[in-house]
Formats: structure tokens, sequence, C-alpha cells
């Protein structure tokens, strides 16, 4: 089979289209021919030497799929060959093949096309497992959604106006618009807006009204999503693209009676993922069935134009996600 590589870290252009061993499923592992992935963030990252996969997974980038299993291991009862399903990975979405856990599988939500549906697993089992689970966003809250333009932003905007929350975002202005069409309530310019303040004065709340961050930003952010929480708020961080460490002032925290949550989906065990893949399709499939939520792809490309689609993703100019289809869908 082909998959992207990686033979030395660097830019768009390490990536390399080339041949490869086939994969073999484990007895608790199926084959997933696949039909199409989805670049993320973290692909950009492990292309340039600082994400390594976990140990034992595909060492090709690659963190969400669709396509069609051709090869069951001898422990699966519950998928056939021929089921058309996308799936959570650790790594090997860039490839015309990829061996998957069992328990990391999803169905095709009806309605969806096979391709399409690689734009949905590692941001539902993302923002669910941070957004709900975690963070416990109920009706009636708000939610702050910074980067509401990229893949993570688009999805948990969706989701938090499905599940009756006042949804605010920062992005840059030009995408202001389809982000209102796709439920926020409040969009925020973050080049030329104070998101603090703005955040205050939108929840009508001047002690700082927002219940839930999801944050990709990281340490650049830190001192302003605390300030930003309402009392009893919860912050989740899922990104450093602003940095990893930063100074917080515990008193502020302590006032406000707190919580922040950080966390990678990546590296968890077999068994938390799997349960994290059961609860999105008890939760998140019905809602992606009914067009509640909807994944919002910017555009789809050839996986052998996986530099092109890295560029595409590192300049943030794009709106959901960038997918990448083998030569066969």
């Amino acid at each position: 089979m082909h998959a992207i590589t990686v033979p030395q870290p660097g830019g768009p252009d390490a990536l390399v289209w080339a041949e490869v061993p086939d994969p073999t499923p484990c007895p608790d592992e199926v084959i997933v021919d696949v039909a199409a992935t989805a670049v993320n963030r973290a692909d950009l990252l492990q292309r340039q030497g600082h994400y390594p996969p976990p140990p034992g997974a595909s060492p090709y980038l690659g963190l969400e799929c669709s396509g069609v299993i051709s090869a069951v291991g001898a422990d699966v009862s519950h998928h056939k060959v021929g089921d058309q399903v996308c799936a959570l990975l650790a790594g090997g979405g860039y490839a015309e093949r990829v061996a998957v856990p069992a328990g990391q599988l999803l169905p095709v939500p009806a309605g969806l096309s096979l391709v399409d549906a690689a734009a949905l697993p590692e941001v539902a089992c993302t923002v669910w497992s941070n957004v709900v689970k975690l963070a416990g966003l109920r009706a009636g809250e708000s939610l702050l959604v910074h980067g509401g333009g990229s893949g993570i932003g688009t999805f948990a905007i969706q989701l938090g106006a499905a599940l009756g929350a006042t949804v605010l975002t920062t992005a840059r202005a030009a995408k202001h618009e389809q982000l209102r069409a796709l439920g926020a309530h409040h969009t925020i310019d973050y080049t030329t807006e104070d998101f603090v303040a703005r955040a205050r004065e939108l929840t009508g709340d001047g002690d700082g009204g927002v219940d839930v961050i999801l944050d990709i930003i990281g340490g650049a952010y830190l001192e302003r999503n605390v300030r930003t929480l309402a009392t009893g708020g919860r912050l989740t961080i899922i990104g450093l693209q602003g940095g990893r460490s930063a100074e917080l002032n515990l008193g502020a925290l302590l006032a406000k009676r707190a919580t922040i949550f950080a966390t990678a989906l990546r590296s968890r065990p077999l068994a938390e993922k799997a349960e994290i893949v059961r609860r999105v399709h008890d939760q998140v499939w019905p809602l992606v069935a009914s067009g509640a939520i909807r994944p919002v792809i910017d555009r789809r490309m050839p996986m052998a134009q996986a530099a092109q689609a890295h560029g595409i993703v590192e300049s943030s100019d794009h709106l959901g996600k960038v997918l990448l289809v083998t030569g066969e869908s």
C-alpha cells in the first residue's frame, strides 16, 4: 500500500507519498481501507518532529479516517468485512489502509457520505470529552470557544448550541457570518477586540460570566481565560498554539471557585478511548443524523497533495476541516 511518510521532520515538503508495508490486524483490531482522513493541528506538529505517536501506534500521520472494513481480527465480533465506518486513530490515517482497535470504530452517521464522515471522529471525541464529560456544560450556561473557525471550533459551536448553551467564539472577522450560521450567538474578533471585556459584556455579568471555555491556545490565554470565567467556571485546555507556560494567579482561581482541565486524547489508554467513542455514538451521533450538527469541510484534496493541505491548515485561512481523499474515493 501507499502512505504519507516523513523521512525527516520539516515543513510541508517533508511529506512523501511512498510505498509501505500493509498493516495486519491484532485480534481486537480491524483493517480499514481508507476513503478519507482529515488534517489536524497534531499532524503538523508530528511532521515537524514535535509530537511523536504513542508507543505501538502507526508511525504515519492521521488521527481519524473513514473507509470500509477489509479484514477483522480473531476477537472482533461486532464488525464485519464490508462495513462502512469512521474511526478515531492514534495514527495511520494518511494511508490506503490502517489497523484500528474495534472499540474506536463508529458507524457512518445517517445522511452523511463515507468521505465526509472522516471529518468527525477526532473533533467529536475531543469536544465531547472536554466540554460535556469534564466541564459538564448544561443548557442555559455559556460556552466560549477559542478558534471558532477550526475543525474543533466549528464542531464545538454546533454542539454547544445543540445542548442549549449560549455560545461565544473568537475568530477572525471574515469568519463571523459563517460561525453565526453554525449556531454561535456572539462572535469576537480576537485581532481587534479584548475578548475578556467583550465576553463579560455579552454575558451581562461584570464579574466575568462565561461558564465553560474550550481553549486551543494555552499559555498566552491562560490569565485572560481565568479572568473571563464566571464563578464556578470551567476552563478546558486542549492545545498549546500560544505556548506551553504562563503565570497563574491562584488567588483569582480560588476567588471564582473555578476549575482548569488540561487534556490530550491521543495518548489515553485504549479502554478510555473506547468509552469516549461509545458515549459519542450514543449522545452525539443522533445530533449528526438529525442535522443539528454537520461536518464543516473547507475542501477535499487527494491524499498525495498532503503537503498543500498542510500549508492551508498552517495559514488558518480555512474554515472547518481539510480532508485528504484516497484515489479510490
